[in-house]
C-alpha cells in the first residue's frame, strides 16, 4: 500500500473576497508539487482568517506571520514540510 499524500488546506474568509488569492496559492503549489501532494482544499471560513495546513500543522497565517505569503516563501515552507530534501530551482533562491 502506497503512503498517505500529503494534503494542503488553505482557508480562507469569503467575506474578505480572499477566494482568488487562495485558489491562485492552491494553483501553485500543485504546479510545483505536481504528484507530491495529495490533495489541495479551498475551505471557506470566518471572517479575516488566512491560513495554510499541511495534514493539520500550519505554515502561514495571515495574522502571527504578517499579512499573505510571497509564493516562493509558501513553496519553502510546504517542501520543508512534504520533501526536505527537494530543490525548488528559482524559488530556492
Amino acid at each position: 500500500m502506497p503512503p498517505p499524500t500529503p494534503h494542503v488546506a488553505i482557508h480562507y474568509c469569503p467575506r474578505c473576497r480572499w477566494l482568488l488569492r487562495a485558489a491562485w496559492y492552491a494553483q501553485e503549489l500543485l504546479s510545483t508539487f505536481d504528484g507530491a501532494l495529495g490533495a489541495v482544499s479551498l475551505v471557506p471560513g470566518e471572517a479575516g482568517r488566512f491560513e495554510i495546513t499541511v495534514d493539520g500543522q500550519t505554515v502561514w497565517e495571515r495574522v502571527a506571520d504578517g499579512g499573505f505569503p510571497e509564493a516562493k516563501v509558501l513553496k519553502q515552507r510546504v517542501r520543508d514540510r512534504i520533501e526536505p530534501g527537494r530543490d525548488l530551482g528559482h524559488s530556492d533562491r
